[in-house]
């Protein structure tokens, strides 16, 4: 059996290279921006994913994993992929380099298919996009064994964003370049679909993480919490919140305008980041009934 062991990177990210190239890390030191290029070329629907994400290419010839706006629970999975992959690369963890990808009428014209036909015209506008680890595998947890410190800071940064689908089932992580990768988000920050009671959310203690794929490896929890606590700052905080794009904040169950509605995603997120012993007690607890 494999054994994966903590890793100490800044703000890792699979970075476009061009042929010949082979370093796929960067380091951001400075200000968390996000590119935007346009989809060119639809390759083919993840049918995987309940949300029917696509690989497609874009105008600067790499290929993207698709998560589009006009499925499932629209602009608010995309927020949730966005504000947990930008979390998880402050918090040090090996994440897929999101892109803005903007469809315009003309992409997907040719597509025969109908429900990817209508999915695509429900998508017009600004879309979001991981870059495609190409050769990646999926996790397996019998294969390979994480090592208790990186299991906990995994476990850590799930029951922070809510995140209710990392389990034995689908464990959302590949292997890439003999290194453990974290995709797929967009099950976190459910409270955004009950809006009015997002403080009550904001403390809560997550019983979900008892079906967290790795928290029978977590045996470090309180060292996770005081690590990554130093690491998610309020300052990173806002500087994630403020990527989200007003076209994807105008709700028809709320009032709130843009601008509103992203100062609640920074007060919830500082919230809960501020009672995180809260969570991490439910996750000791939910181990000690598993082990």
């Amino acid at each position: 059996m494999k054994v994966l062991h903590s890793i100490c990177i800044i703000f890792a990210t699979a970075v476009p290279r061009k042929s010949g190239q082979h370093n796929h890390f960067s380091e951001r030191t400075t200000m968390i921006e996000l590119r935007t290029v346009n989809l060119t070329r639809y390759i083919t629907p993840l049918r995987e994913g309940g949300s029917l994400p696509a690989l497609a290419e874009a105008d600067d010839e790499f290929k993207y994993v698709v998560k589009f706006r006009g499925a499932g629970h629209g602009t608010k999975a995309l927020i949730s992929e966005l504000i947990g992959g930008e979390v998880a690369r402050v918090l040090g963890f090996r994440v897929p380099e999101l892109v803005f990808l903007n469809l315009d009428e003309a992409f997907g014209r040719t597509e025969g298919d109908e429900e990817i036909q209508d999915l695509l015209q429900g998508s017009r506008g600004l879309n979001l996009g991981l870059h495609f680890l190409s050769g990646a595998l999926t996790f397996d947890p019998v294969a390979t064994q994480v090592d208790p410190d990186l299991a906990s800071r995994i476990v850590w940064l799930d029951a922070y964003l809510t995140n209710i689908d990392r389990t034995f089932r689908n464990t959302n992580m590949l292997m890439w370049h003999k290194e453990l990768w974290l995709i797929d988000q967009g099950a976190s920050l459910y409270f955004h679909h009950s809006w009015e009671n997002w403080e009550k959310h904001a403390v809560s203690p997550f019983a979900y993480i008892k079906n967290h794929v790795l928290l029978p490896e977590a045996s470090r929890l309180e060292e996770a919490d005081a690590a990554l606590r130093v690491l998610l700052t309020e300052e990173k905080i806002q500087e994630i919140v403020s990527l989200i794009p007003d076209d994807w904040l105008h709700w028809n169950d709320t009032h709130e305008t843009p601008e509103e509605i992203r100062d609640i995603y920074l007060r919830f997120l500082t919230e809960r980041r501020a009672h995180s012993e809260i969570f991490v007690k439910e996750a000791q607890n939910a181990r000690k009934a598993l082990i």
